[in-house]
């Protein structure tokens, strides 16, 4: 049903100023980023298109005529001398522009694209990316925002090309017999059919591209290491093959359901273009130069010659006039997903207070969250402050809501009720960038990039004095040992996707290299969303030590589901159905025997034994 209405949207004819606006958009975005290029790209058009008629349709016309009617063989070599030289002399320079200048400017026009593109989607709200249509258009606005802008100009410049043809040739025809205009314009009837053939070819694309994308998705399965492990451990191959026939299927019904419609309107735009247009056009000049002949107001060979070629260009040119302003209407759909992304208004953004540098308390008042359309809270009226340099341990089991208000924490989302409050004053207050730059942040869900350890350490561009701090937070982290048998150190490229001599790490070691981002800059806050899941206990408690250690002074919140490691912090927080069930020390919670002290036995005694919940 939602695809069904998705389809009706998008065949939905945009309004005349909104196809033109959106086209302009895409002129605008070319020159912005390299006006040479736009203006040589479309001023060679009327280069190409003028030279083109003089030399083709207008010279032979000269000659014949001219050798007809007695005209002096110098004056015809003289002015093909010189439409040689100019026509040469236009090609060489325009020829170097396409061969060196433009790939560079294409670029830059590319980069330019990306930059908007990038810049915007690093700024739209983490919601953003759970909802279906809002993600499907961003996905359809990177796909085809770089291709159907210079699309644009294309089109653009073939409308040029095609408009100076049909000008200069319907002008000659006119001058030879007005008849001949009424062959020439019949191929505007012919519009209609190419209209509905475009229309076809665009919800062919469009439903194409559905299938695609989940044939593409089979396809990453098969060759993406992080599926590797799964796709042999059993049989999960046979599904995704299943799938993957299930695409092919359903791009055959695709093709069938759209293709007999193009079939049928391009046979009768070439029957119409072909017979009635060219063939009657011929017919007629023939006529009129054989049986009327030119001493009776009849056509001249001359003239019979050239309106057997211009009649077929005045068509062709006609015909494409068409075509182009239906690619204009196609384009101006295409690059409604584009403006659409790139003009989303967003909601989660800050003030203009300066966030503070240096570690302040952090309160959480009343809090509540609820994702999305979700009919119940994730979050309910969480209450909880975290002093200057108190450790916090937040536990519970999945689905509690602690890794949701990490997320609040970090202004990834804004509560749907309560504040946030650091130093005093609602987070709300503060540049959004500075504010979260307060914190050293390592995600359950942490991402390794194909950089070098130094740039995945840092998450940031390096600045001198960068090496030792990364190097000090890596042995911090306990990682320095694996990263100093790197050939190259810190500067070593991450997994071999780039780089034969790049280094593939273990989960575990990834997991080290991931807490040293939150040593590497002495921000206020950390937050750790299970920094250690990868690691055995003993390691972790290490791990928890060393981190205690190093960040002494430092307001931390980390979240583990080994509540051996909870020990170490000043205080716990139990989460519980979206809220703060229990809080206290460990110690208190443990005296408390309530829902935190069931938790902690029944895990020492899967390490432990049996004994520990007996003896306590």
């Amino acid at each position: 049903m939602k695809k069904e209405k998705e389809k009706k949207e998008k065949k939905k004819k945009l309004p005349l100023g909104r196809t033109v606006s959106n086209n302009l958009f895409a002129l605008k975005a070319i020159f912005a980023a390299s006006p040479i290029y736009l203006l040589v790209y479309l001023g060679s058009s009327f280069i190409y298109g003028t030279v083109e008629f003089l030399s083709e349709g207008y010279l032979l016309r000269m000659i014949v005529n001219g050798i007809e009617g007695g005209r002096s063989v110098e004056s015809i070599v003289l002015f093909v001398v010189i439409l040689a030289t100019v026509s040469l002399t236009s090609f060489t320079a325009l020829s170097w522009f396409w061969n060196v200048i433009s790939p560079i400017e294409q670029r830059k026009v590319g980069a330019h694209i990306e930059k908007m593109l990038f810049s915007k989607a690093a700024k739209v709200e983490l919601a953003c990316y759970e909802d279906p249509v809002f993600y499907d258009k961003y996905v359809k606005a990177m796909d085809e925002a770089y291709d159907r802008i210079l699309k644009v100009m294309y089109t653009l410049d073939d409308l040029i090309a095609r408009f100076i043809a049909l000008f200069a040739n319907s002008l000659l025809l006119f001058v030879i017999d007005p008849v001949l205009i009424l062959f020439g314009l019949f191929p505007l009837v012919l519009g209609v059919f190419r209209r509905l053939e475009n229309i076809a070819s665009h919800d062919l694309e469009s439903e194409k591209k559905q299938v695609n994308r989940r044939a593409e998705y089979v396809k990453r399965t098969f060759y993406l290491g992080e599926y590797a492990k799964e796709m042999r451990s059993g049989g999960m191959y046979g599904n995704m093959l299943r799938d993957l026939r299930a695409t092919f299927e359903e791009y055959k019904k695709i093709t069938k359901k759209y293709g007999l419609k193009k079939a049928i309107y391009g046979y009768i735009q070439r029957f119409g273009l072909e017979v009635v247009t060219i063939l009657g056009a011929t017919l007629y000049s023939v006529w009129s130069t054989m049986v009327i002949g030119s001493e009776n107001g009849g056509m001249s060979v001359g003239d019979c010659i050239v309106v057997i070629g211009s009649i077929g260009t005045i068509s062709y040119c006609l015909n494409n006039l068409v075509q182009n302003f239906a690619e204009f209407g196609e384009h101006a759909l295409f690059l409604e997903d584009v403006r659409y992304f790139l003009d989303y208004e967003i909601k989660l953004v800050g003030g203009e207070r300066m966030a503070p540098t240096e570690s302040v308390e952090l309160e959480v008042r009343g809090l509540s969250f609820r994702y999305g359309n979700s009919e119940k809270d994730t979050l309910h009226d969480v209450n909880f402050t975290l002093h200057k340099g108190e450790r916090i341990a937040l536990v519970g089991s999945n689905g509690s809501g602690k890794t949701t208000l990490v997320k609040l924490l970090l202004r990834l989302y804004d509560a749907s009720e309560g504040e946030i409050l650091m130093d005093g004053v609602n987070v709300k207050e503060y540049d959004l960038k500075g504010y979260r730059d307060c914190f050293g942040t390592v995600f359950q869900d942490f991402k390794m990039f194909s950089l070098s350890v130094k740039d995945n350490v840092l998450l940031r561009p390096s600045v001198e004095g960068d090496a030792q701090r990364v190097r000090d937070a890596l042995v911090e982290s306990g990682a320095y040992g694996r990263v100093e048998r790197m050939e190259k150190g810190i500067d070593t490229i991450l997994t071999r996707e780039f780089d034969d001599k790049g280094e593939n790490l273990s989960i575990g070691e990834q997991q080290k290299l991931s807490l040293a981002r939150v040593f590497a800059d002495r921000t206020p806050f950390i937050l750790l969303d299970e920094p250690s899941s990868a690691l055995d206990p003993i390691a972790e408690y290490k791990m928890f030590e060393n981190m205690m250690r190093a960040t002494e002074g430092r307001s931390v919140i980390f979240i583990s589901h080994r509540l051996s490691s909870a020990v170490l912090a000043d205080r716990v927080l139990l989460m519980d159905d979206g809220t703060v069930a229990e809080c206290g020390t460990h110690s208190e919670l443990l005296a408390k025997n309530g829902m935190y002290a069931d938790m902690f036995r029944r895990q020492a005694e899967n390490y432990l034994g049996s004994e520990v919940s007996v003896n306590g």
